[in-house]
């Protein structure tokens, strides 16, 4: 296949292509600095509203994973723009150019988050729950909207909601390595807020079953086994073998990063089951916590 991808210096995105390009697919990127004659990577500039569509004829599939960081800076109004902005605007600006291709790709996988949802407690969460009321859960709403006009042009686009990505390389898990191996790790508040989490190896492999398989609309990338809190950072302790007694105040996340994004990050409670991928046949190659974790972290763990 060729597959477009944007976000491709993400986490997620180095990943993707790597694993992609390992199979035997021709990946191509699309990036903001300007592009050599002889390169097959594209330009684009959402921004300005504008992009090599005439690259992307062709393309069997494209994977939409560009969008300014959530959890790089405190969420001050200006911060708060640039976030939903950034998405609105690149997922309009590519659906847009996809919709008017005379061989448009037969898939978009867009991403979202499981921030869709909002703060719901210990209600059991399917991709046919209801949005959340958060600025989070209105910012993926916008989001996944502006993929329409791709799925009015009969391309099958999917909305790929993912939760917590474990990997030591970068987001959540990363940072929260540095304090439990400093013996200072322990559940957030109460503990009781559910974590949905996916390894980045599973995150990769059901993008990549999303490309080839008939699966359209939301579509919760989490592991089938959500956690709390409490029992997540019990578990990253016993693996780690670190202590994982020190809770963390509510008030200590918050003067950090602003109670915003504290909450959002944290402290907000979201149980997702990933209902579309367990109906149509996906298997997950890590649904236990302590054995994702353990695959992760043990070779480097001391």
């Amino acid at each position: 296949m060729r597959v477009v991808v944007t976000g491709s210096s993400g986490l997620i995105g180095r990943a993707l292509c790597s694993s992609l390009s390992g199979k035997g697919h021709q990946v191509v990127r699309v990036l903001r600095q300007p592009i050599r004659p002889a390169d097959p990577d594209l330009q684009w500039d959402p921004e300005a509203g504008t992009i090599d569509a005439r690259g992307l004829d062709g393309a069997d599939a494209v994977v939409h994973l560009a969008g300014a960081g959530i959890g790089d800076s405190r969420w001050t109004e200006a911060r708060k723009r640039v976030l939903v902005e950034s998405r609105r605007r690149s997922t309009a600006l590519l659906a847009g150019a996809l919709a008017g291709l005379d061989r448009p790709p037969r898939v978009l996988v867009s991403a979202s988050a499981i921030g869709f949802y909002g703060d719901r407690g210990d209600e059991i969460l399917t991709e046919q729950s209801p949005p959340g009321s958060d600025f989070l859960a209105s910012l993926c709403v916008r989001w996944e909207a502006e993929a329409a006009p791709a799925a009015q042009a009969g391309i099958r686009v999917v909305r790929a909601r993912t939760g917590l990505v474990l990997s030591p390389a970068g987001g959540a898990l990363a940072k929260l390595l540095a304090l439990f191996k400093l013996g200072l790790g322990g559940r957030f508040g109460s503990g009781s807020q559910w974590w949905s989490w996916i390894t980045l190896d599973d995150e990769i492999r059901a993008i990549e079953w999303l490309l080839e398989n008939d699966v359209r609309g939301p579509v919760n990338l989490t592991a089938p086994n959500p956690v709390t809190n409490r029992e997540f950072t019990r578990l990253l302790g016993a693996v780690l073998s670190r202590p994982a007694r020190l809770p963390v105040p509510r008030f200590g996340p918050r003067l950090l990063l602003g109670s915003e994004l504290a909450d959002a990050l944290l402290f907000t409670s979201a149980r997702v089951r990933p209902a579309v991928l367990e109906s149509s046949g996906f298997a997950f190659s890590s649904s236990d916590l302590k054995a994702g974790l353990q695959g992760i972290l043990k070779p480097s763990a001391s």
